[in-house]
């Protein structure tokens, strides 16, 4: 008897016939080949629910796992692993089973036009994406990476701007000293920080009047001194932890999604929903050029690069520019 002539996943062994399949268990037939009770537990092998059905180890499931096991995941700052995991999870949704290897650039784009509604949600997801299957193809679970080359959503760009002194003042009207909200508002628009860093701010921190920053995405040292608001804010708050904002037990630091979710309780309060946590960092290196400041001393608040504390003030300079040039044609006319 060949091999030929036995049925799918049957095998003759020294001892007799086995049923071996990948993913089950391995078992031996008590009746010779051929013969009717052969054939029903063959069948009953075959749909028993007891036995447990092939399962293939190459599927989204599996390969997101690795993916979170990587230096390439590992090294990502926590906020940016935070906004990943997002998007890793839509993928577990919605084909968590499937084998990433079958994935073609079809259905990477039928995927991303699927959420066209949601431009920013499709266009991260699409990154995200490639990322993934880059990893996929390091595992050698296939040759190719089907989300590389595929274009984002063509979106209107809107550029984030500094809160108006009005909402500012609105803000600071409905959140009182002694508040988180208010505190973590002076920390971001009196240290010029990315919310991240300010979330990671410890008492120990402050030193001859100045609050200590290394920056995490930088890796940049810095002295910030601190200004009368942010003292003021500081004096008032509740010192029942190492960081300086705490969670609502006071036990350990306020995290970026309870944070984020405060603010846009006040945001929505006072109508200002186009303003978020990073315009703060907007209106320090604003204000700084707004004094008078060059590029470098906002960098020594910031920590910014100078291409960035132009990018941050390009438009309070316009302005600053303009109202310079309309001086001096004021000026030239007075003259004749």
């Amino acid at each position: 008897m060949t091999k030929r002539e036995l049925p799918k996943h049957v095998y003759r062994q020294r001892n007799g016939l086995y049923f071996q399949r990948r993913g089950w268990s391995s078992q031996k037939f008590e009746h010779e080949f051929g013969t009717p009770e052969f054939w029903k537990e063959y069948a009953d092998i075959l749909a028993s629910k007891d036995t447990p059905r092939v399962v293939t180890s190459r599927t989204f499931h599996a390969l997101i796992k690795s993916y979170h096991k990587s230096p390439r995941y590992r090294n990502l700052k926590p906020r940016t692993g935070l906004d990943y995991d997002k998007h890793l999870n839509f993928f577990l949704s919605i084909m968590g089973d499937r084998n990433p290897a079958k994935l073609q650039r079809k259905d990477v784009i039928r995927l991303r036009d699927a959420n066209a509604d949601k431009a920013y949600f499709a266009n991260y997801s699409l990154r995200v994406l490639r990322v993934l299957m880059e990893h996929c193809v390091d595992l050698g679970w296939t040759d190719t990476n089907p989300a590389r080359g595929v274009s984002e959503l063509k979106t209107e760009k809107t550029e984030r701007e500094p809160w108006p002194q009005e909402l500012l003042d609105a803000y600071r009207a409905a959140c009182p000293i002694g508040t988180r909200e208010r505190l973590v508002m002076e920390l971001c628009v009196g240290t010029g920080q990315r919310i991240g860093d300010v979330l990671e701010m410890r008492w120990s921190d402050i030193q001859d009047g100045a609050v200590f920053v290394r920056q995490s995405k930088t890796k940049k040292e810095l002295w910030v001194p601190i200004l009368s608001d942010l003292q003021t804010a500081l004096d008032a708050a509740s010192r029942h932890s190492v960081f300086i904002l705490t969670n609502e037990r006071g036990t350990n630091r306020w995290s970026y999604r309870g944070a984020s979710a405060a603010l846009r309780n006040v945001r929505e309060r006072i109508g200002a929903l186009d303003y978020d946590i990073h315009s703060w960092r907007y209106n320090a290196a604003c204000e700084l050029v707004e004094a008078g400041c060059s590029d470098d001393l906002v960098a020594a608040v910031t920590g910014q690069s100078p291409a960035m504390v132009l990018h941050y003030t390009k438009k309070v300079r316009q302005r600053i520019r303009a109202q310079q040039a309309q001086q001096k044609r004021t000026e030239r006319s007075n003259r004749r």
